[in-house]
């Protein structure tokens, strides 16, 4: 299915499940365009025919025979502008106000209907969904919230981690699936040994959904604790959430009495070396090595708690 068609396929739906093809909307007298006018003019959004038309891209011909059929019923009346004579500024009247308020709440029980039987985490899912819709549509930047959480991790979590890890490192560097194994072990091996005492994890949170994760795992050394899988989703970098992931990391590695917290990386991670070196991390060695499908220079940096 092609995306002209899955657009359509979903404006089939769409329009069924809002009431769009019944002949009036919400139970009210009005059609969607008649209702469309109608909360422009109360709304104050615009004031004039030729502003209505502009802003509902409706044709001229078409909203002069809706107008028509309002003054007719007495919902709306003009005047002329103090400021052109030539132009005649609209207003709903009295009976318009009304007409419009039990519209409006029409509308809103209609609305409330259809989202009733939806989880909270739905209807967010859903609204963030419509916005992005509506974003990529009229070309405009997405809503972007730059409040986070930290938190534990949840059921689910950790297999999310390795998903996301994976598909941005093949995305952006090209890796191939082997890093998803070592991934998958060293989470596995977390699980599987876990020490509440020495060891932690945070998922940073954005808007409802993971933006990124760092893991504090114990080594060899009970003196020294390793920093391990950090990454920030791409939609959240520069928002501050790498920095708080490693600052987290070391404070936690510092309360459970370690005198070094280590870790490694490549150096083509060069945002997260970055992170590293304003935390106050030391590059201590290098070692060029053949993985995840490419030549790499490993490097191992230490911070003296």
């Amino acid at each position: 299915m092609t995306t002209v068609d899955e657009v359509r396929r979903f404006n089939r739906f769409y329009t069924r499940q809002i009431g769009l093809l019944d002949e009036h909307l919400s139970n009210s007298p009005f059609s969607l365009p008649e209702a469309r006018v109608l909360y422009e003019l109360a709304s104050g959004k615009a004031e004039t025919a030729a502003q209505i038309s502009r802003s509902l891209s409706m044709d001229k011909g078409y909203l002069s025979r809706i107008l028509s059929r309002f003054r007719a019923r007495g919902l709306v009346t003009s005047r002329v502008s103090p400021d052109h004579a030539k132009h005649r500024l609209l207003s709903l009247t009295q009976a318009g106000r009304k007409a419009f308020a039990a519209l409006e709440r029409g509308t809103v029980d209609q609305m409330e209907a259809l989202l009733s039987p939806l989880d909270p985490a739905a209807t967010e899912r859903l609204a963030r969904a419509m916005q992005g819709i509506e974003a990529i549509l009229s070309g405009a930047q997405a809503p972007r919230s730059e409040a986070f959480t930290l938190r534990a991790p949840k059921v689910g979590d950790l297999g999310w981690v390795i998903h996301r890890q994976s598909v941005l490192y093949a995305e952006e560097y090209g890796w191939d699936r082997t890093y998803e194994g070592l991934a998958s072990s060293i989470l596995g091996e977390f699980v599987a040994r876990f020490d509440p005492a020495k060891e932690h994890a945070w998922i940073a949170e954005r808007d409802g959904k993971i933006a990124g994760s760092i893991f504090l795992v114990k080594s060899d050394d009970p003196s020294t604790a390793q920093l391990r899988l950090l990454y920030v989703e791409p939609s959240a970098r520069g928002l501050g959430i790498g920095a708080a992931l490693v600052a987290a990391c070391i404070d936690r590695a510092r309360a459970n009495g370690c005198r070094t917290l280590m870790l490694w990386t490549n150096d083509v991670l060069v945002a997260a070396r970055r992170l590293y070196e304003a935390a106050g991390f030391r590059l201590i060695a290098e070692e060029r090595h053949r993985s995840f499908g490419h030549d790499l220079v490993g490097q191992t940096w230490t911070l003296e708690l």
